[in-house]
């Protein structure tokens, strides 16, 4: 069985990306599960929080999907010509502290996706997201 993880980079109810996911969900053929999760209750990332309380619950949980997921698709918008905050902000979260840094991001496939009503759809957040991964 191949477990992908789909990340929606959006908060908002009628996501384009949310949709995206649960549509890929849908066609992924047999023998594939598909788990879908967006960035709800993912505090702003902050080291002083980090070094008094650890891991909120909320990356904590993120962190043990991307590490139980053979491939993780993230479905991102396009704020301003680039990644939404919310999204880069929880990638920052599942890489701390440094040293699981390997154990959650290393032989894992990452693909990027998005959808967008604009006229370049996500072309850029996309190709933003090249150095960040």
């Amino acid at each position: 069985m191949t477990r992908l993880l789909g990340l929606s980079g959006s908060l908002r109810k009628g996501s384009f990306n949310s949709a995206l996911l649960r549509n890929a969900a849908e066609l992924a053929p047999d023998g594939v599960s598909f788990d879908i999760r967006t960035l709800h209750g993912i505090p702003l990332y902050n080291a002083d929080e980090e070094a008094a309380h650890g891991l909120p619950d909320a990356v904590a949980s993120l962190k043990e999907a991307i590490i139980a997921a053979d491939g993780v698709l993230l479905a991102t918008p396009e704020y301003n010509n680039g990644i939404p905050g919310v999204f880069k902000n929880a990638i920052d979260w599942a890489s701390r502290p440094p040293d699981d840094i390997a154990r959650v991001f290393h032989g894992r496939h990452f693909a990027i996706l998005g959808a967008s009503p604009g006229g370049f759809g996500t072309l850029l957040a996309q190709n933003h997201w090249l150095p960040v991964l």
